[in-house]
């Protein structure tokens, strides 16, 4: 048996899949190797999982291979099920891996567009995308800090902010830069607060227009100033390497308050420079 036959979660789901069990059955796993197709089997026939043998209907392993674990639970006299027969191959199942649900989806991703996920550059790329993605779309958390705007009834505006987000219709990056400006009425924000804001927003699988009205809905919600003005520029991938594949700049512009109510100030937000 030198060749080997690594499974994935897929192929586990749509193996059990094929497995006939009456509804509403009480369903037993073997420790170790059968308690996730015993979960999958369940779950797909409105079956419960049971925690010992002799309260079950059917008992689930992962595969036959020298037959012993089966004659082990014969004496429980209940229907026993693996996935597999004995195998002519040596097979690999996803959880003696190491490998989550994730890793093995990316896995298959990278074999449905006909790359070798074993090859040299490919091997740690599902471990190290998830770590990404972790990263990228959990963002560090802090408080909106506010002081006493101390006499201070101008505009305040950040420019060049750089942002990064992911289109949520093809996961391709839009990243541009940002202009945020208030009028404070009672308080003022601590100047990094802004970025954060931002970066709170559009690190998610997001559109330019949403990240656009968040930031500036929550600018004004949480200072109460006399209006809030966002205006975001973006290049996006989803246009520039598919579709049209053209590069081009997008701008939205969000305005609430004096910004939209009173033209001189709307106008010097958007020809600040």
């Amino acid at each position: 048996m030198g060749r080997k036959m690594k499974l994935t979660y897929n192929d586990i789901y749509e193996k059990c899949k094929s497995v006939k069990i009456k509804p509403n059955s009480k369903i037993f796993g073997i420790p170790k190797g059968g308690l996730i197709p015993a979960s999958i089997i369940a779950n797909l026939n409105q079956s419960v999982l049971v925690d010992t043998p002799e309260e079950s209907d059917y008992i689930i392993d992962d595969l036959i291979d020298s037959g012993k674990t089966k004659e082990r639970y014969d004496k429980f006299n209940k229907k026993f099920i693996a996935l597999y027969g004995k195998p002519k191959e040596w097979i690999i199942f996803p959880w003696e891996l190491n490998e989550t649900p994730a890793e093995d989806s990316i896995i298959r991703l990278l074999q449905a567009i006909g790359e070798n996920p074993k090859r040299e550059g490919l091997i740690d790329t599902p471990k190290r995308h998830l770590k990404y993605l972790h990263e990228f779309l959990n963002p560090p958390e802090f408080n909106l800090t506010t002081f006493a705007k101390e006499n201070y009834d101008e505009m305040i505006i950040v420019k060049d902010i750089e942002f990064y987000s992911l289109c949520e219709h093809h996961l391709l990056p839009f990243f541009g830069k940002a202009a945020i400006a208030y009028i404070p009425n009672k308080n003022i924000v601590g100047l990094s607060k802004l970025p954060r804001v931002l970066e709170m927003f559009s690190r998610k699988l997001q559109n330019q227009e949403r990240i656009t009205n968040q930031v500036a809905e929550y600018l004004q919600e949480n200072l109460n100033p006399k209006g809030v003005a966002v205006s975001l520029t973006a290049r996006h991938l989803c246009m520039e390497m598919r579709g049209v594949r053209k590069q081009a700049n997008t701008t939205t512009n969000k305005l609430i308050g004096v910004f939209k109510e009173d033209s001189k100030c709307r106008e010097e937000f958007l020809k600040a420079p």
